[in-house]
């Protein structure tokens, strides 16, 4: 936990969501676009009609106007965020969006939110996953996996979530995989997951909280099960169990995080592609990439001088 010193002196990162029926969801953008932009926010915000899904950061007093106006909604009146701290705003511009869903599994029908697994608080997660008879899955994915993760969990090797449910269909057993629990960065990955599962009929399912971010906030490093970084979807790539900034980098390939074995991969290559991305960058975008690290390269050269 940070002091409130430290704190102060940085731009307040949230992390939010909820899944909850909301067809006047097109009507809220504009509105809640113009308080973004009154309080100096950035991010994205995804609204649909199952729900709300956003990552913001500002100043905190523009951050709350926002988290503020959403719950002056009857059907955000409890949203409950995330919290973690940024020198910089990680965000390039804010974005409201309108989406058919807040989290898509690309299977129609597919993690129907009409039932959820049980939410396990972070203070109760450690006493859950020391049990082994507990299958634990991490429903992020691959690029994500490879940052960081808890020990013993499944990776399912997925590149995008909506790769999860065949997954599911080509390695587990309601029958044999009788008690499960999965995570992702903020929990609603792992909850819409939660609820694919107990439709597929696998009795016992847990979900994080809040997800990795929430644990991180709660639980003391020396009593952690978490290992390594966690991945976020902004320009801080990954924050650490202080939810401070990590080391890593971003490739400009396919925005995964760059770690120090892929460095030395053949594929790596500064700027342009990383082993996750290499085999399937087009030329096009390589010229694209090519020159646009040409031109940071001279940047700093003229800098240096």
């Amino acid at each position: 936990m940070q002091s409130e010193e430290a704190a102060a002196s940085q731009y307040l990162v949230a992390a939010f969501y909820k899944f909850i029926p909301f067809p006047e969801f097109a009507e809220l953008r504009e509105p809640l676009r113009a308080v973004c932009d009154a309080g100096g926010v950035r991010g994205t915000i995804l609204l649909a009609p199952e729900g709300v899904n956003g990552t913001i950061a500002g100043p905190r007093a523009g951050v709350e106007a926002v988290l503020a106006r959403l719950r002056s909604l009857g059907p955000f009146a409890d949203l409950e965020h995330k919290e973690s701290y940024s020198q910089t705003i990680p965000f390039a511009r804010m974005k409201v969006r309108l989406k058919r869903e807040i989290m898509g599994l690309g299977d129609p029908g597919a993690g129907s939110i009409r039932q959820v697994g049980v939410y396990v608080p972070a203070e109760e997660w450690n006493d859950l996953i020391a049990d082994p008879s507990v299958l634990l899955i991490d429903t992020r994915n691959d690029y994500e996996v490879a940052v960081g993760t808890f020990e013993g969990a499944v990776d399912p090797n997925t590149r995008t979530f909506r790769d999860f449910p065949e997954f599911v269909r080509a390695n587990l057993d309601p029958e044999r995989h009788t008690k499960i629990a999965m995570y992702c960065t903020g929990g609603i990955r792992c909850e819409k997951a939660s609820a694919y599962m107990i439709d597929q009929g696998f009795p016992e399912v847990y979900h994080l909280q809040g997800g990795i971010l929430k644990y991180l906030e709660t639980v003391p490093a020396e009593e952690s099960r978490w290992r390594g970084e966690c991945f976020v979807f902004d320009e801080r790539v990954a924050v650490d169990h202080a939810l401070q900034p990590g080391d890593l980098i971003r490739c400009f390939g396919c925005g995964g995080a760059i770690t120090a074995d892929d460095k030395l991969s053949e594929k790596y290559e500064e700027g342009i592609c990383c082993p996750h991305c290499h085999d399937g960058l087009t030329e096009q975008k390589r010229r694209r990439a090519t020159e646009r690290q040409r031109q940071i390269e001279l940047a700093q050269k003229r800098a240096a001088k």
